[in-house]
């Protein structure tokens, strides 16, 4: 049987809904002890309302995925941002990482999301929600036949930023080059990003999960 993809107004309503819970929650992990909680602070002064207007279909990207931002952690008071993000079949997100500071929630609007938690496989099929806390190594892939096309949302940290410096800037730069991601200059820019990102990559661990489920 055939599942219904989930419109992107509908997503952005359950998105809504979910984030206005999770942000009233005083969770551990969004404060420092000893000191007013992240969300806390936050919510001290409301943001300002605004709008989402639809946009044109995304469109997979020369790599293989592509992203935009939808709303932006200034928006929020830092509360949190969101991004729409799309992988073509048989890609893999990058490497296997971690996050030092950041927690993501994300929900498929097409397709099925393959998601390494640990030592462990997670698949999240259209219309479902996952939750990848801070601290665990993990890495998504698309490992169907058609495009993966999902929304995640990023809590305690500006974490479009960093996507939009690789996505907008870093990625194009290779691409026009004509150069890889070990050319000193970009394998050096890159380093800095994630560690102003607080990101720790494990690419030793890509080769096996590329192998195992077909990707490229």
């Amino acid at each position: 049987m055939k599942i219904k993809k989930t419109s992107r107004r509908e997503a952005m309503q359950q998105m809504g809904l979910l984030a206005a819970a999770l942000c009233s929650l005083p969770l551990a992990s969004c404060g420092t002890p000893g000191k007013e909680s992240a969300v806390d602070a936050a919510t001290t002064i409301a943001p300002i309302p605004f709008l989402i207007p639809p946009n044109a279909s995304l469109e997979v990207g020369p790599l293989g995925s592509n992203m935009r931002t939808l709303i932006r952690s200034a928006q929020t008071n830092t509360q949190f941002s969101c991004v729409e993000a799309i992988l073509a079949p048989k890609k893999i997100a990058g490497s296997p990482h971690k996050h030092d500071r950041l927690d993501e929630l994300m929900y498929v609007l097409e397709g099925t999301a393959s998601v390494l938690m640990d030592d462990k496989v997670v698949t999240v099929p259209v219309g479902s929600w996952h939750l990848r806390p801070r601290g665990i190594v993990h890495v998504v892939w698309n490992s169907g036949n058609e495009n993966l096309r999902l929304i995640d949302m990023y809590f305690n940290q500006n974490f479009e930023d960093y996507l939009e410096e690789l996505y907008h800037k870093i990625i194009p730069e290779v691409i026009e080059r004509k150069i890889s991601f070990e050319d000193p200059g970009i394998a050096k820019r890159v380093a800095e990003l994630d560690k102003k990102f607080g990101l720790t990559y494990y690419p030793e661990q890509s080769q096996a999960i590329v192998e195992k489920y077909g990707l490229s």
